[in-house]
């Protein structure tokens, strides 16, 4: 079954490794934190660990109440830089190191801004490039909540 995402409206295409500059920045759309979302991620990751689904359980922790799931904000994350102005086109993930800060609460909105920090043609693969992105997921009162480093191999322009 084809999944059809929600419109999306951009007004710039997507990136080629050639067209990333060191100290661009965006500011990517929000995304709301529910109980429905964090619930399914419960059940796709089969982590049903009861601070994440049980709130009487969550009242009796530090957080007191409800959370979503550390993995849960990274995925995010990456998943608004891809609604964002600035994407590229297809590539490949690298890794990500990354930092849990500050819970993540129902009825939380979440932003991530994102800059672009390094850039290099890549040894082992030519036409692609690695581009690093220092990434903060911040919340509606503008607390980083998390943060860290992407690093993603995309293609360049062909000649």
């Amino acid at each position: 079954m084809k999944l059809t995402p929600p419109p999306q409206h951009f007004s710039t295409p997507e990136k080629y490794w050639d067209d990333a500059r060191e100290g661009d920045t965006c500011t990517s759309p929000e995304y709301e934190v529910t109980e429905a979302r964090i619930n399914a991620y419960a059940e796709l990751t089969g982590d049903y660990t009861p601070v994440h689904i049980d709130e009487d359980y969550a009242k009796t922790t530090p957080f007191g109440t409800r959370v979503a799931h550390g993995l849960f904000g990274l995925s995010i994350a990456d998943g608004l830089k891809t609604r964002s102005e600035y994407r590229f086109l297809p590539g490949m993930s690298l890794g990500w190191t990354w930092d849990f800060l500050l819970p993540i609460k129902i009825n939380d909105r979440l932003h991530v801004r994102f800059t672009v920090t390094g850039l290099r043609a890549s040894k082992s693969r030519p036409g692609w490039g690695i581009v690093i992105l220092p990434s903060e997921l911040v919340n509606q009162h503008g607390e980083v909540v998390q943060k860290g480093e992407h690093r993603l191999m995309i293609p360049r322009r062909p000649a």
